[in-house]
């Protein structure tokens, strides 16, 4: 059966495809930025965004300045409004809710005890710290046009990777992020059927492109061309798409990182299910943050984007191929072998049991059994440590 009949099988009337998620991990990183972004950090397209984050970027500028310049002022008739005075200015700066936090953490102030207080008073504490600070010099992130603001407060070494940077570097392979290349925003898995519709409107509600006055969030995929690696119990094909999401802060919120993995559907929520070959790196901002991204990070993502998929299919089929149990002994030993308690490893064989309907023999069964196992644990340290069982009994087989 080629691959174009076994997609077009796997198709549903509706175009979509049916796919099974309870196979692999669930990843809810996406689905956590999906349910905080209000409707004015959601984009439609990554021209939208891409506009938004140059925009600040070009009004911004960098320079470092001693701590000990750095008048704090108040405004008596406002109990509320604190501003700064940097050398060689005229107007003040007014620090945004990240910024005071910033500084006041590097001065040694608690941030949520000084927001409490008068401006007047604040600005007397603060000042103090100022004048003391032992780092003597930072790094600050102003804008001077229009409203003038400090945006970010940061060591002199600080690596400043912008905004638009990672933008500009998703953009050069995925167009405008709907539809005019392989790269998109998700469509969407209707539970009802198990069919995953890949053609949905990008609207405020499904896009997965955002942007804050303090951070980047984009996630796309490339499932418009799915692609099979086995087959389920009922003969039909087990169908991935590649897809990745990354992040960046500008103003010291968060490094930089990206993740790119393989994936059976994304439901409503923007939680990802189905999750194989899971890989991230992240790049702090640090003193050569600015080089790595441009010698590793953006590299890494242009090759996903047009690698083939050929090893992932590969090692699932031979993942799928070993055989190493099939006795209920040798389950047993094979998984206490590999650090699973008594209960663990009964679960595991339980779970697989459950959703093939057979007890597990190959790599692959015990990998699907210890990721179902996974999902349903609570807390997040025990669900990365059981995940991170079974990635390293796949890469084995690789």
């Amino acid at each position: 059966m080629t691959q174009t009949n076994v997609l077009n099988a796997a198709r549903d009337e509706r175009a979509g495809y049916r796919v099974d998620v309870s196979r692999g991990q669930r990843v809810g990183r996406v689905a956590s930025e999906w349910f905080s972004r209000p409707a004015d950090e959601r984009y439609l397209s990554l021209s939208e965004l891409h506009a938004a984050v140059r925009g600040r970027a070009e009004r911004s500028r960098t320079r470092t300045v001693e701590s000990s310049a750095i008048r704090v002022e108040a405004n008596r008739d406002d109990a509320e409004r604190l501003t700064l005075m940097l050398p060689s200015e005229d107007a003040p700066l007014a620090p945004t809710h990240w910024s005071f936090g910033q500084l006041a953490t590097m001065v040694g102030a608690p941030s949520a005890y000084l927001r409490q207080l008068p401006a007047p008073l604040a600005a007397i504490n603060l000042q103090y710290g100022l004048t003391s600070n032992r780092a003597e010099l930072i790094k600050t992130l102003e804008v001077r046009d229009g409203r003038a603001e400090l945006r970010a407060v940061t060591s002199p070494d600080y690596g400043r990777i912008f905004d638009q940077e990672l933008v500009a570097a998703v953009q050069r392979i995925a167009g405008n992020g709907t539809g005019d290349t392989r790269w998109k925003v998700p469509g969407v898995l209707d539970w009802s059927t198990g069919i995953y519709n890949p053609r949905v409107d990008v609207t405020k509600s499904t896009t997965t492109l955002y942007a804050s006055d303090r951070d980047v969030f984009l996630f796309l995929v490339d499932d418009l061309n799915p692609i099979e690696a086995g087959q389920l119990p009922d003969g039909s094909p087990d169908l991935y798409f590649r897809g990745f999401y990354c992040w960046n802060s500008e103003v010291g919120a968060k490094a930089l990182g990206i993740a790119s993995f393989y994936l059976r559907a994304v439901c409503q929520n923007r939680n990802l299910w189905g999750v194989e070959d899971f890989e991230e790196i992240t790049i702090r901002h640090s003193k050569y943050a600015a080089s790595r991204f441009a010698h590793e990070a953006a590299p890494a993502l242009t090759r996903f984007a047009n690698s083939s998929p050929t090893p992932f299919v590969n090692g699932i089929k031979a993942a799928r191929e070993r055989i190493v149990a099939r006795t209920d002994e040798e389950r047993t030993e094979f998984l206490r072998k590999r650090g699973f308690g008594k209960s663990e490893t009964g679960k595991i064989i339980e779970m697989v049991l459950d959703e093939e309907g057979r007890k597990p023999e190959s790599i692959f069964d015990f990998v699907q059994g210890i990721t179902a196992v996974a999902r349903d644990k609570p807390h997040q340290d025990a669900r990365l440590d059981l995940e991170a069982k079974a990635k390293k009994l796949l890469d084995r087989v690789n």
